[in-house]
């Protein structure tokens, strides 16, 4: 990527600076001015951070919960509710956070502390004294302390990967940029600083990890559920209490059977039962290599279609490799190679040198006696080379600067420039290298071409990944050429875009113009890309309603990262990247995110599983008792059975997040309309199964009483409701593969003998025989097959709803896009 070179002159005379720096006094009114060289601090008190995990509606809901409980003087009912209540908080807390954490680590990657020209002297100052118009000094090894430009010096090397994303260390020449929180590789130079703080090129990223975040669909769904849960709870007991008035019922009994159903329907246990599930997919996940740092990422996961992935490392192996070079004088590669290497520093950090280095055979059979190293005016490195009584010069460095140097014919001139375009339009790194007595004698000895190269698993695993029905985008800052080049090689088109072009017309990211939403959609990848570049592909495509993973390992990274659905770091990546990401790897590629998507959409189709159960069984209670009240003047249950029904639904629920699932072929998102209409039509066919035995029982069993009568009712809502647990993790036959889990199966047998214990030998209700109990568990039995078939007409209805119509779309363009490339 061409470095910009600004006019110094102008520079300093826009900084009031000149090249001997400022004076203490001036410091001084300077930093009262701008401020100090840090990121703007807000922290926020952990006390709040606690105290918003009590305040919501779902938490509100629960509270509710609890202090209806100690109206009636249910303390147990109170506990459970209780340390609910606590466990959500704690889960909350825990998540909290991120933009803090991740702001952190950003201000951990500053530099410490700065050589200045100060009142005519070089001392050394806190990095957080700078101001705009102090001169520093750059050498080897050091953190660039704030925004700069370049004053003097022959040669500077910086490694600038964690802010532009570059693969390989920029060469930097007066009037050149260097960023804050870059880092000089090689060379001595003079700068003079031009921004500092939040100003700097490092801060504006800091801003964007401030403003970027989302609220999860997990988030959103939980919240919609339990808003439909309580107004239809509400709802039902007002008709109870104004029924009940009309029919002069005790109002102590009355409100002491209402409050006990609000408390039942409330979903207490729902964020629990929904993060425990996470929290053990969490663990599957971190066995595969991927620490999850925010548990709503595993939904998240479940729903991502588009996965921006970084190149350099992920894609890429991020180790340069030498390809077979281009030979002219050189009789073999070999000898290219050697030449290359007495070119080169053999004890140097440079990627391009200690690359050839390694490779290079019989290095240590020639004697290297003098070694100018690269600067950027030359563009070429010399190496003074003595072979016993022989000496001789070898040169390597810019192609177009080596060939023109050589003396060899205008033929072998043009063919070898021909050969160096056609590597550059591949994306290839060429060095020309020069062999002769002198330097005014040099002949072109060979071109050595040298790349990063695809990692050996990466295209298998974006096939795997176009399977799950995800499009991968590759966004890098590398050159255009590098970046189509890669991508063409692991299947991913070349229908790459620099960002510079995509956002030309864009003054704000945040609110991309027309074109600019065109171009990004239509693209296939993105190369020379900034930080507000990533944030602003990654925020447009979600604005386009996809659910977007990015992954990344730099502090350019981080913005996006935490914009981004899911945020993933590569393995190796920055403090700022890991701090942002909600999903952290710990073995290189892509092939971690594949088992991290399989495992999510097994997570989330447990979870699918128990809302539908927990909505149906809320509606098939309320609305049972309801409509038995109003209709018949019967109270089908009492307020310990409503209680009792309550905890021993608990009990497999609990277990559901080690249930055995499929694992779904597209991107699956939470269907709200769909869930909550699978869930109501289950629930109200359910009352009429209720219907059913209360009218067979007054029928057949005739003689026994109301509370007979109740004790068969309580008996058929515990096992009608786990036989429907059974047919809501399935979306076909309930005796079909995947079976339930061993864990899940136990609990409902568990749960069942429980249930028939209390009711046959009377304890806490009243006692039924053994021909009622059987008779229950027969109709209850025949009644699955009934609800099984409704369940699957229901999604047979939605089987072509616009979400999986827009995935089945996403996987049919990435097949075109297949056929295509």
């Amino acid at each position: 990527m061409a470095e910009k070179i600004l006019d110094l002159e102008k520079c300093l005379a826009d900084l009031d600076a000149s090249k001997e720096g400022l004076n203490t006094e001036e410091a001084a009114k300077r930093l009262e001015k701008y401020g100090v060289n840090a990121l703007p601090e807000k922290k926020i008190s952990r006390w709040k951070i606690l105290f918003k995990s009590f305040w919501g509606p779902i938490p509100w809901m629960i509270e509710a919960a609890a202090i209806l409980s100690a109206i009636i003087q249910h303390w147990q009912d109170f506990s459970i509710i209780v340390f609910m209540l606590v466990l959500n908080a704690l889960i909350e807390f825990v998540q909290s956070s991120k933009a803090q954490s991740a702001l952190e680590a950003l201000k951990k990657s500053m530099a410490l502390y700065a050589h200045t020209l100060r009142d005519g002297k070089w001392t050394k100052i806190p990095a957080k004294e700078l101001v705009p118009g102090d001169v520093i000094h750059l050498t080897n090894g050091d953190i660039i302390p704030a925004d700069a430009v370049l004053l003097e010096g022959e040669y500077l090397s910086v490694d600038q990967s964690s802010l532009t994303g570059e693969s390989l260390p920029v060469n930097k020449k007066p009037g050149n940029p260097a960023y804050s929180g870059s880092i000089v590789k090689q060379g001595d130079m003079k700068a003079v600083v031009q921004k500092t703080g939040a100003n700097t090129f490092f801060g504006e990223t800091a801003k964007l990890v401030q403003t970027a975040g989302r609220v999860s669909q997990f988030q959103k769904s939980i919240l919609a559920i339990g808003k439909f849960l309580i107004l239809g709870s509400l709802v039902l007991s007002v008709v109870i209490i104004a029924d009940g008035l009309h029919l002069h019922s005790k109002p102590l009994e009355l409100i002491q059977l209402v409050l006990v159903l609000i408390v039942a329907s409330i979903p207490v246990a729902m964020p629990a039962v929904l993060s425990v599930t996470m929290a053990l997919g969490a663990l599957a996940l971190s066995k595969r290599g991927a620490i999850v740092s925010r548990l709503q990422a595993i939904e998240e996961m479940a729903g991502v279609n588009i996965l921006c992935s970084d190149k350099t490392g992920t894609l890429t192996q991020n180790k340069l490799t030498l390809r077979d070079p281009i030979l002219f004088s050189a009789k073999d590669a070999q000898e290219a190679i050697l030449m290359g290497a007495l070119a080169s520093n053999k004890n140097s950090e440079d990627a391009i040198d200690s690359t050839i280095v390694a490779k290079a055979e019989g290095l240590s059979d020639f004697e290297q006696t003098k070694f100018i190293p690269f600067d950027p005016v030359g563009k070429k490195t010399v190496g003074y080379v003595k072979d016993g009584s022989e000496s001789f010069v070898v040169s390597k460095g810019a192609p177009q600067v080596i060939i023109e140097m050589c003396v060899d014919s205008q033929e072998i001139k043009d063919k070898a420039s021909g050969i160096v375009e056609e590597l550059a339009k591949k994306g290839l790194r060429a060095l020309a290298v020069g062999k002769g007595k002198d330097e005014k004698s040099l002949t072109l000895n060979s071109i050595i071409t040298m790349y990063d190269p695809p990692r050996v698993d990466s295209k298998q695993t974006i096939e795997e990944t176009k399977n799950y029905g995800i499009d991968v985008k590759m966004v890098t800052g590398d050159d255009l050429a590098i970046g189509k080049q890669i991508s063409g090689e692991l299947g991913l088109g070349t229908r790459m875009l620099a960002a510079a072009d995509v956002f030309a017309d864009t003054k704000d990211v945040n609110s991309p113009s027309h074109k600019t939403i065109e171009l990004i959609e239509k693209a296939q990848g993105f190369a020379r890309v900034f930080p507000e570049h990533k944030y602003g592909i990654v925020k447009t495509y979600q604005n386009l309603k996809n659910v977007v993973a990015m992954t990344g390992d730099g502090v350019n990274d981080a913005p996006a990262l935490k914009q981004a659905d899911v945020g993933i770091a590569v393995s190796g990546a920055t403090d700022a990247a890991r701090g942002a990401a909600d999903l952290i790897l710990t073995r290189p590629g892509l092939s971690v995110i594949v088992s991290a998507v399989n495992e999510a959409r097994k997570i989330f189709d447990r979870m699918i599983s128990y809302v539908t159960y927990r909505v149906a069984m809320t509606i098939d209670l309320m609305l049972f008792v309801t409509l038995s009240i109003v209709m018949t003047g019967l109270e089908p249950l009492n307020a310990m059975m409503v209680i009792l029904l309550a905890l021993l639904d608990d009990i497999p629920i609990m277990t559901i997040a080690y249930d055995n699932t499929k694992t779904a072929k597209n991107p699956v998102r939470w269907r709200l309309k769909k869930v909550l209409t699978v869930a109501t039509v289950l629930g109200m066919v359910s009352v009429g199964q209720n219907f059913g035995l209360l009218h067979l029982t007054a029928k057949f069993f005739s003689a026994a009483d109301i509370v007979h009568i109740q004790s068969m009712m309580f008996l058929q809502l515990v096992v009608g409701g786990h036989l429907l647990l059974l047919i809501t993790r399935h979306k076909s036959w309930f005796f079909l593969k995947p079976f339930p889990s061993a864990k899940l199966f136990l609990a409902i047998v568990i749960t069942q003998l429980v249930a028939v214990i209390l009711c046959r030998y009377g304890i806490l209700i009243e006692a039924i025989g053994w021909d009622a109990i059987g008779f229950v568990w027969a109709y209850c039995i025949v009644w699955m097959f009934i609800l099984n078939i409704v369940r699957m007409a229901v999604e047979k209805a939605f089987s072509k709803g616009k979400d999986e119509e827009r995935f089945e779309d996403v996987n049919n363009s990435v097949k075109l896009h297949d056929a295509l490339n």
